[in-house]
């Protein structure tokens, strides 16, 4: 059991190695507009504490985390230039720069980007 869950920490740290290539990709000058566009919603879908799939639903709550994320980040390396993501992938093995201010700065940014959209919704309703 212990194999395994070693197993599930390196997915875990290449899925966040990954994430962060794609950070760095989405602003790289070489990486086209419509990769940028979606490098940044998978980032920020994968930073909201919002799913797509609630995660306390047995099985399927992980499956966008398990499935949906690395298909997206998979199929977005597709359309970026092999050289931008191959130096985009050097400088995430250098540094992946998470600290504690930047996690509560980027999560209350998305609550709030989701807050608005909330709000938008229900006074479009209302009308």
């Amino acid at each position: 059991m212990d194999r395994s869950s070693n197993n599930w920490k390196q997915k875990a740290k290449k899925l966040k190695s990954e994430l962060y290539t794609l950070y760095l990709a989405s602003k790289h000058y070489k990486t086209p507009w419509y990769c940028k566009a979606l490098a940044l919603l998978i980032i920020a879908y994968a930073l909201s504490p919002i799913d797509l799939i609630p995660d306390f639903i047995p099985v399927l709550g992980y499956l966008d985390d398990v499935i949906l994320l690395p298909l997206g980040i998979y199929f977005t390396f597709k359309w970026i230039p092999q050289e931008v993501i191959a130096e985009c992938r050097e400088q995430a093995k250098q540094k992946i720069p998470i600290n504690t201010v930047t996690k509560w700065f980027i999560g209350t940014l998305i609550i709030i980007i989701w807050l608005a959209i909330l709000v938008g919704i229900v006074y479009w309703l209302m009308n």
